[in-house]
């Protein structure tokens, strides 16, 4: 049942013995916690029993409004919560015990904290008497996961639990987004008091800047319109920060050329002829030699990170002014000296920025800008994701563009895992919508792919989810086919199989005298069979001719999860690449490169 926040909040007033947020009669920790989770519009959960949140089950038992979602792997619990965050732009909830709960969480914490996505994980905690004496599945919590959230809390007093929740939801979704962890100890779960849930928080200590400063808003309208070669580059947080009109706003304003990283991709339509494509390690041609050549550079939202920019120094090496905003401070100037800083939250930023370049009297040099464009066209024109067809091998970007293809008309959802598939997802599908690429870019986590893909179609049960995956990650959390016929959430799943940890193979090709050592499948499973055996459909594909049929026949059955093993080219490589260690305009664009 979907319900909205009203609905859950008048759910939670019309449940037994229910009371208004300002009443005095007691409940314990745990009906604590679900009436918070109420409040907090919660419609899904994620999670996995144990002992020390047993009384918070039990708190689940008794009401319907939200939607328990019991993971085979609590990791999966948190990534698939991660994937519904992505998504929707909500926080994502997760409920796993204590000891090995947490400790399997931490991967699903870690990779929703390199990419600043909300999210609120409640750990279960041995009885705080216990805490410290090495009791039966107990571990630091709050230690362990401290330099992967953006804050923790451990509830000693069931007094302090509704407003330490609201701290919680408050410091996940406002600021640069990210993991809160709240750790419950068992007792606190039983201890009872009155239960008051405040409307609104304010916290001394934590205050993000929403507002850019207009005076280095003024600065930056006048570079942009000085600008000779300009560039906008674009990061996740602009897809965070909802500020995808306001980009495309931009773009159509200026008609400068524009780029997103790995974990922007759809803030700018991939369909725009304005838009170069991603850029860095795996970009195109014409994205990185934009980026190194321009003379103003707009950065929005990202933070000039190792796989995009290369070797510092090298980007250093030519001379240009840079604009970024930033909504965290700490990412200004943390790579890349620049020149301009503006802390604000995007969205208003831009907003300013648009305002401003209304208002302004001057226009960019059009002759200077149409010479700009004519030197970035003749870079288009190499055609680096050119790629040769095959009849009798599938390639695997085929698999990507067909796909593409096939959904471009529909409210299609790709998920990835990480590795080759990843990137010639993110080469050849053309996203045009924000929200609807969900990867692991920070952490690269493999195993993500396929809880990500549950968590968005139980969010979003109308629309497509692929998970384009590969035979290795798909095997790291693919007892979730399990959750995905129990709640039946039926996604299609695109396994590039190429026998090979295909990066991994790539890397040791290219930089180790091709000596494969362990990056090779030797024992996989019959993929089809243990589909079916999930309650699944399976389809074997293993001629080029079949790809696009087999990708019809998983679209037409609707109501059901489909394992697409797709047996793809085991020696194809992703171009164009720039290596460890070399700057961003040093790509080999194919084998021809070596």
């Amino acid at each position: 049942m979907d319900m909205s926040a009203a609905d859950i909040k008048r759910a939670a007033l019309a449940q037994p013995n229910s009371q208004s947020p300002n009443s005095t009669a007691e409940l314990n920790g745990s009906e604590i916690l679900v009436r918070c989770l109420q409040a907090e519009g919660v419609r899904h959960l994620w999670g996995y029993p144990g002992g020390a949140v047993l009384y918070i089950y039990d708190a689940l038992y008794k009401q319907e409004s939200i939607q328990h979602v019991l993971v085979r792997h609590e990791q999966a619990a948190v990534h698939a919560a991660d994937g519904f965050a992505r998504a929707t732009g909500e926080v994502g909830v997760a409920l796993v015990t204590s000891g090995p709960g947490v400790t399997n969480a931490v991967t699903g914490i870690a990779t929703a904290y390199m990419d600043s996505i909300p999210m609120v994980i409640i750990t279960g905690q041995v009885p705080t008497p216990a805490i410290g004496l090495d009791a039966f599945q107990e571990c630091d919590t709050v230690g362990i996961t401290r330099p992967i959230v953006k804050h923790n809390f451990l509830v000693k007093d069931v007094r302090d639990l509704a407003l330490t929740l609201k701290k919680a939801f408050h410091i996940a979704r406002t600021g640069r987004p990210g993991p809160v962890v709240v750790d419950i100890p068992k007792d606190v779960s039983l201890a009872k008091t009155s239960f008051h849930y405040p409307e609104r928080i304010e916290m001394r200590s934590y205050n993000p800047v929403k507002k850019g400063h207009s005076g280095q808003i003024r600065k930056a309208v006048q570079l942009l319109l000085q600008a000779k070669r300009p560039y906008i580059y674009t990061g996740g947080g602009v897809i965070l920060g909802e500020a995808t009109a306001e980009l495309r706003q931009l773009v159509d304003m200026l008609g400068f050329p524009c780029t997103n990283t790995l974990m922007g991709l759809g803030a700018m339509p991939g369909t725009d002829p304005r838009f170069l494509g991603m850029l860095g390690m795996h970009g195109t041609y014409e994205a990185n030699m934009t980026m190194q050549h321009c003379d103003v550079l707009l950065a929005v939202g990202a933070r000039f990170d190792d796989r995009v920019i290369g070797n510092p120094k090298h980007f250093g090496s030519v001379e240009r002014k840079i604009i970024h905003v930033d909504i965290d401070p700490s990412s200004i100037s943390k790579r890349v000296r620049v020149d301009i800083p503006i802390v604000g939250d995007v969205k208003d930023v831009l907003q300013e920025l648009i305002a401003q370049l209304k208002e302004a009297q001057a226009k960019p040099d059009a002759d200077a800008v149409n010479a700009w464009w004519n030197q970035i066209n003749e870079w288009r024109g190499r055609d680096c994701l050119v790629y040769k067809g095959s009849d009798e091998v599938i390639k695997p970007q085929m698999v990507v563009d067909t796909l593409w293809k096939l959904t471009r008309d529909r409210d299609t959802y790709i998920t990835s895992d990480v590795g080759q598939h990843q990137m010639w997802a993110a080469q050849y599908y053309k996203f045009d919508q924000p929200r609807r690429w969900i990867n692991s870019g920070g952490l690269g986590t493999m195993g993500v792919g396929l809880p990500y893909a549950m968590g968005i179609k139980l969010a979003k049960p109308e629309s497509d989810v692929f998970c384009i995956t590969g035979e290795g990650s798909i095997q790291m959390c693919i007892q979730e086919l399990s959750t995905c016929f129990q709640y039946k959430t039926p996604v299609k799943i695109v396994s590039l199989n190429n026998r090979y940890l295909g990066m991994v193979r790539q890397w040791q090709q290219l930089d180790y005298g091709g000596r494969y050592s362990h990056s090779y499948m030797d024992a996989l499973p019959d993929f089809v069979k243990l589909a079916e055996a999930y309650g699944h459909v399976g389809i074997l594909v293993e001629k080029p001719s079949d790809v696009e049929p087999a990708l019809k026949e998983a679209m037409r059955l609707t109501d059901r999860t489909v394992f697409l093993d797709i047996r793809t080219d085991p020696t194809e490589n992703v171009w164009p690449m720039v290596k460890a260690g070399k700057g961003i305009s040093e790509m080999l664009l194919g084998s021809e490169d070596l």
